[in-house]
């Protein structure tokens, strides 16, 4: 059980950026939010149910051979004991079943001539099970997961990646068992066989939410799972959770890292990734810590603000908004189009010359011409000045960030497919001129970030943003003046948000 400098775990490769390994020093500092006290205790069951490598069961048993050594003075005892009554998993895959008893009791069969445990008898699973589960297909769609049926209705000698977790009845693998801690790394989305836009927009269908949905189903005492931070902002199929997540006061303890590259090196996750603690008998505020570099913020607060329907991810964002706030304006998403402001959808590129009677049209990176009967919708738009903005735009995890493509301005006689945002409509030329320098500065780029946490922007990602008077342009520093923003949060914006070229 010792773990050496080349611990084979440190050094699995990631499978992809939808099911990342766990660390052995990252599942560390995951059990250190647990009371330390359960590794003392003989009668603590803990559960894994989204094992891949085994690692947070290694590093339990470490703890618990050196916290029951007093009570269970005989090493071999020992073993069995916390083998057999306190350690469960229930692994994703065949393979990585195989790969995590390898990891917890050193063999590839828990009854193994080198296994390290000595109680399982005729099992071979030991207390690590996988059961191949099936999807239940209803229209096409599995109805526990959301696969798509034509991807993975596969026969059995495919995985099919119908984790058991969340399609198998648990009384099937551990009969009426109360778990004390789960905890895991579950996988974090599956492809919905959408297009290809679609998955660039985060289109897949996220899985996470339901490892956590079904876990306090369990109602264990603790509960920890390390995931994708989007779930902050909500989003495909994470709306409900989200809300959920966010009124539940029993989450004590977040650890975010903005920059998932900081937490699993080499894996870029958009939005970033979080750990978390759910402690099921003590409610009360959170403890939030965000980890950028040598940068560490740490705030107790309440997960939603009073009045906000959102968390603020960054501590300290929480001063920049009241002060925002406290002017009580408009919100600046009035002027955001919902998707498709023409009707239109990316893959309509128009024709590439101008010809009588055409609308210019701003296309996935062209421009070209339609008929203006082939505009659906907000034909009213047409003949107005507005501003085009990508919906979608992503330039890596490193801060300080753009957050926002470059605006375009949209001259009389244009239109956009769905790639395209419309703000606005605006009165004249000079107004829209107006309207991007706003855009263009940190601080709106900033208002923006509060509630950006992939590369999709609709126009949601809007509403912290306050309304402006577009009769004038403007300027970080005339709103910096304008809300009354110290040095410090000038200088936070400023470390988060670059300037727009």
């Amino acid at each position: 059980m010792k773990q050496t400098v080349s611990d084979i775990l440190n050094c699995l490769a990631n499978l992809s950026s939808d099911e990342v390994f766990t660390s052995p020093e990252l599942a560390n500092r995951m059990l250190d939010m647990l009371p330390q006290e359960l590794f003392r205790n003989p009668d603590t069951k803990f559960l894994d149910p989204c094992s891949k490598s085994g690692v947070f069961l290694r590093e339990i048993a470490k703890r618990l051979l050196v916290g029951l050594e007093a009570q269970i003075p005989d090493l071999q005892q020992r073993i069995d004991h916390i083998m057999g009554k306190q350690l469960f998993g229930i692994a994703l895959t065949q393979l990585t079943a195989e790969m995590s008893r390898r990891t917890l009791y050193c063999a590839k069969k828990a009854n193994g001539e080198y296994s390290v445990a000595q109680c399982f008898g005729e099992n071979e699973q030991g207390n690590l099970r996988y059961m191949r589960c099936e999807h239940i297909w209803v229209n096409g769609k599995c109805s526990q997961c959301g696969a798509n049926r034509a991807q993975y209705d596969r026969v059995e000698t495919i995985e099919n990646y119908a984790y058991p977790f969340i399609h198998k009845n648990l009384n099937e693998i551990f009969k009426n068992m109360q778990f004390d801690v789960i905890i895991g790394n579950p996988p974090y989305q599956m492809s919905d066989g959408g297009d290809t836009e679609e998955r660039q927009r985060g289109g897949a269908i996220p899985l996470y939410h339901k490892f956590i949905q079904q876990a306090k189903k369990l109602s264990p005492r603790f509960l920890i799972m390390i995931v994708p931070s989007r779930w902050f902002a909500g989003g495909r199929g994470l709306d409900e959770f989200r809300d959920e997540m966010l009124h539940d006061e029993r989450i004590r303890n977040i650890v975010d890292y903005p920059l998932s590259s900081e937490c699993f090196p080499g894996v870029e996750i958009k939005g970033g990734v979080c750990y978390f603690l759910w402690d099921r008998d003590n409610k009360g505020k959170c403890i939030v810590k965000t980890i950028r570099g040598d940068k560490i913020s740490l705030s107790e607060r309440k997960l939603l603000e009073d009045g906000a329907d959102t968390f603020i991810r960054y501590n300290e964002a929480l001063s920049i908004l009241n002060k925002v706030n406290t002017f009580k304006e408009k919100s600046f998403i009035g002027l955001v189009s919902s998707m498709k402001p023409f009707g239109l959808r990316t893959y309509v590129q128009g024709r590439t010359k101008y010809f009588p009677n055409s609308v210019t049209l701003y296309a996935n990176k062209t421009i070209g011409y339609v008929s203006r009967d082939e505009i659906t919708q907000n034909k009213q738009w047409i003949d107005e000045f507005k501003v085009f903005i990508t919906r979608s735009y992503g330039a890596g995890e490193d801060f300080p960030h753009q957050i926002l493509n470059k605006p375009l301005f949209g001259d009389k006689n244009s239109a956009c497919t769905e790639t395209y945002l419309l703000l606005g409509p605006c009165k004249s030329k000079i107004e829209t001129e107006n309207l991007i320098s706003y855009i263009k500065t940190r601080f709106f780029r900033f208002m923006v970030l509060l509630r950006k946490n992939t590369q999709d922007a609709p126009a949601k990602v809007y509403q912290f943003v306050p309304l402006q008077d577009f009769s004038h342009p403007w300027t970080d520093e005339m709103l910096y003046e304008k809300y009354g923003l110290t040095e410090e949060e000038i200088n936070f914006i400023e470390s988060m948000i670059k300037p727009m070229e």
